[in-house]
């Protein structure tokens, strides 16, 4: 039986520490998987089939919260249910209250009593108010888990909404969102690679090709197609003009 810690973020920006260190406090021997995934549905997270694939009956899933397991209600409960009818224990550190083992709990608590009234009406009676409450409880303990997928659907929606809000105001009050149009995006990367070009390129006296150069240089082909195209926009005589006015437009390609 082994301990699986599943981390996810959105974007490469966005840093996992926080999910890994609540994860280790709480199980110190679970494997780590971790995922970048900028989306919301299970399908296509390569690293959360592979694991799901891995586990099996006996294993132990642990969550940071539910919203890691699944932004979507559906697919999230649906996961949920599969995985809970294969054996796996699954643990949300931030929503206890849904863990597989509150829900098989609710599941063995199920009321059996056996009456012996002597009076079949009575007993018939009896069995289905106790069935009833049977029902009641699974029903009762599959909407908690259901509620926390939603809720942790609605979250993520309301967060979008608030950030498109947040744009749509700062610029009512003429606050530049983004990069100006037409405005180019210095880095230390960008300098660098463009010094690097101006001195190793044959396009600029240099003795190397392009293949050359993008090896020697360490960028991809985009960015070094891009950054030669600006180089050679600012040459003495080319400075406003567009590309297609420059002599050696043959030898530019597009990023």
């Amino acid at each position: 039986m082994k301990v699986y810690g599943y981390c996810r973020i959105s974007t490469f920006k966005q840093s996992m520490e926080r999910q890994i260190r609540n994860i280790k406090l709480a199980y110190p021997d679970a494997v780590i998987v971790k995922e970048t995934y900028t989306g919301t549905k299970i399908q296509g997270r390569k690293e959360f089939e592979k694991l799901i694939k891995v586990v099996s009956s006996g294993d132990t899933l642990v969550f940071d919260s539910v919203s890691r397991m699944s932004r979507t209600a559906q697919e999230g409960y649906g996961m949920y249910e599969e995985l809970y009818k294969r054996g796996v224990s699954l643990v949300f550190l931030k929503e206890p209250h849904i863990n597989t083992s509150t829900y098989q709990q609710a599941m063995e608590n199920q009321l059996s009593v056996n009456f012996k009234t002597g009076d079949q009406a009575s007993e018939e009676l009896l069995a289905g108010i106790f069935g009833a409450l049977n029902r009641y409880m699974l029903n009762l303990a599959r909407r908690q888990i259901q509620l926390a997928f939603e809720q942790a659907e609605k979250e993520v929606a309301d967060l979008h909404q608030r950030t498109r809000e947040g744009i749509q105001t700062a610029r009512l009050h003429g606050k530049q969102i983004g990069q100006l149009p037409g405005k180019k995006l210095v880095t230390k990367k960008s300098v660098k690679s463009k010094q690097l070009i101006q001195k190793y390129s044959r396009d600029f006296g240099g003795s190397l090709g392009d293949a050359e150069c993008i090896k020697l240089i360490g960028i991809s082909k985009g960015s070094y197609y891009k950054y030669k195209k600006e180089l050679k926009n600012t040459e003495p005589g080319n400075v406003g003009k567009t590309p297609l006015n420059n002599a050696n437009i043959n030898q530019v390609k597009p990023s």
